[in-house]
This record gives structure tokens, sequence and C-alpha cells, in this order.
């Protein structure tokens, strides 16, 4: 495994296929130098800094031209560090946001500007399980979020994917789901809510993201019992289905006893055996091409 100038990991392994022109890695994040971007006094955990030249680095090696930068939970409504992330990374580069109520309009008329195209709701990362509680915050989202064009993009359970199931069905604007949308892999396919995850999909109403397959398996490095939720979800319907490393892998929260405030490493994943994976779950290049170019264009509008 190689590390950054800020201990961030890259790729440890060659990419093993042919990756087609356009890809893009639809889950990174960058972290900032806190003197700059300031962390929220709130977080769960603080991470390293994950700056956009070691995210350059990284998709160079990995044959990835285009990304998606996710603004993620130590920051809060901040989104800063993603608009830096952006204009750092050029054409190329798009992102999603974290608002509340008090983002004005104007805020978001300059971050669409700034390459944003979503937003996302950190159900999971605050604790949120109950679908009553994601139930109001999707409504809330989808009423804003309806006449800008922009997704919502929801890190949540599989327990509150199923309970919001209708209002996704009935959602004015597209909406993807994090890693896996929570599914676990020792769990199989008949775990509760994967069914509606599926459905969701298959009626080509819901996105998912096949991102952080460290997220859905402990068992690394390939994380191959990932590989029938993946199947499953590509099977489903291939044209609503994209991919992301999560870099730069935050251990979030952490392990027990540390701090929110103590700096911790990055999780030492290899993105190169990550993303070989993908012809493991899609055999079929015209799949994979939809996944990695065809689905991000017209989801994040490259």
């Amino acid at each position: 495994m190689m590390a950054g100038a800020a201990g961030v990991m890259q790729a440890a392994t060659k990419v093993s296929f042919a990756v087609p022109a356009g890809a893009c890695d639809c889950h990174t994040h960058i972290f900032g130098d806190p003197k700059q971007f300031p962390f929220f006094a709130g977080r769960s955990y603080t991470p390293q800094p994950a700056l956009p030249a070691e995210m350059k680095a990284l998709h160079a090696s990995l044959q990835m031209e285009r990304v998606v930068i996710v603004t993620p939970s130590v920051y809060g409504t901040d989104n800063a560090a993603t608009l830096y992330g952006i204009r750092e990374t050029g054409k190329g580069a798009r992102g999603i946001a974290v608002i509340d109520e008090k983002t004005t309009d104007r805020e978001l008329d300059a971050m669409h500007k700034g390459g944003v195209r979503g937003i996302r709701l950190n159900l999971a990362t605050a604790g949120i399980t109950d679908p009553a509680q994601g139930r109001e915050r999707f409504q809330k989202a989808a009423a804003r979020m309806k006449s800008r064009g922009w997704h919502i993009q929801i890190f949540a359970n599989l327990g509150v994917i199923a309970g919001i199931r209708e209002l996704v069905m009935d959602s004015p604007v597209p909406v993807v789901f994090d890693h896996f949308g929570g599914a676990k892999a020792a769990l199989g396919l008949s775990q509760p809510g994967f069914a509606e995850l599926l459905a969701l999909v298959r009626s080509g109403k819901a996105y998912v993201k096949i991102s952080g397959a460290y997220r859905a398996s402990e068992k690394g490095p390939d994380y191959a019992d990932a590989a029938p939720l993946a199947r499953a979800l590509i099977a489903a319907n291939a044209d609503r289905i994209v991919w992301g490393t999560d870099w730069p892998h935050p251990d979030s929260p952490g392990p027990a006893g540390r701090k929110a405030t103590d700096v911790g490493a990055p999780l030492p994943i290899d993105d190169g055996r990550l993303l070989n994976q993908l012809p493991v779950w899609a055999p079929d290049a015209a799949t994979r091409k939809k996944i990695l170019v065809e689905n991000p264009a017209r989801l994040y509008g490259f």
C-alpha cells in the first residue's frame, strides 16, 4: 500500500481491465487544511487532510477522468471544501452538498455554478434509523430540490429506505442511495429491506452507488462476499447503478474510546483492488460502461 504526502492511501494494485473513456468515481471526499476549512463542532470523527492533488493522483492510476466530490459529515452544512475540490479538479468534477433550512436559494445558485448537482441526507451518520425521521427529512428535501433539478443522495440503512419507499416512488427528483443502500454482505440477499431497494432500482426511480464495498463486507481485501449484492443490484437495472471509491476512506466513527476530536488515519483500502472487482460484478463491458460513464453523465450532467 502506498500513501500520499498527508498519509492518504493511493492504489497499490494496477487496474486489470479496460476502463472506458469518461469513467467517473462517483463518491469521494476532500478534507482540506483545517485552518482553511474548519470542521463542524458536532462531528463524530476528525480525518487527516485529503487534498485534490492526492485525489487526482489516485484517479490517474485508476484511469478515472471524472469525479463526484461529496461533502462529508465533518463539515456539517459548510460545503467550502467540496467547492474547493471541484475548482482544483476542473471541468471533470461535480459535487454533492449538505444543506439545511438556513441555506439560502442564493447559496444554492452559487453552488450550482460551482458544480454541485445534488444534496446529501446523512441519515446514517446522524444515527437516524427511524423511518419517520427519514420521511420528514426526505419530504423537505424533495420540496426544495423540485424546482432546481438537483437529485437527493441518501446515506441510510435498509430499514429507513424501506420506510420511505413510496416517497421515493413519487419523488419529483432522482434519488441516489449510498454504499449498497446500507446492505450487509453477511446477511445475504434476503435481508430485510433489500427487496424494497431492488424494487426501487428496478422501477428506475432510484440509483444505487456500489461504492465502499468495505462498508458492506468485512472480508477484505477483495470483499468477495459483496459480489451477490452488487450483481443483484446490477441485474435489477444496470441503468441505475454508479460506482465509487469512497476515497479517502475515513475511519468513522473509529475505534471505541477515540474522541471525535482525535485525528484518525484513513482505512488501508486498496482502490485498485476495489475497482478490479467491477468486472467480477459486471462481466459485460457494455454494462460497465453504463455504470462508469453513461449513468454518471446523466445523473451529474457531465
